[in-house]
């Protein structure tokens, strides 16, 4: 295995595991809200509803690395435009 390869392999690795400790964390703050499935959003949220939504992060992340790997390959292989 290359070493991109591998620095690729262990911080997709370090984003599910930060992701595991999030939900298990989120998870148990459910628990303690003791059936109050709706509780108001916290403020910060309200104010950036769409900046502090974790999906549209976790597109824009995703989508934004998709790029960089294309544009990388394209230049490093002589292909492209």
């Amino acid at each position: 295995m290359s070493i991109y390869t591998t620095m690729l392999l262990l911080a997709g690795a370090g984003v599910l595991v930060a992701g595991l400790f999030y939900t298990w964390a989120f998870g148990k703050g459910q628990k303690r809200a003791h059936g109050n499935l709706d509780s108001q959003a916290p403020e910060a949220v309200q104010e950036h509803a769409y900046i502090r939504n974790p999906i549209f992060l976790t597109y824009i992340i995703v989508i934004s690395i998709a790029l960089l790997f294309v544009v990388y390959f394209a230049v490093t292989t002589g292909t492209g435009y």
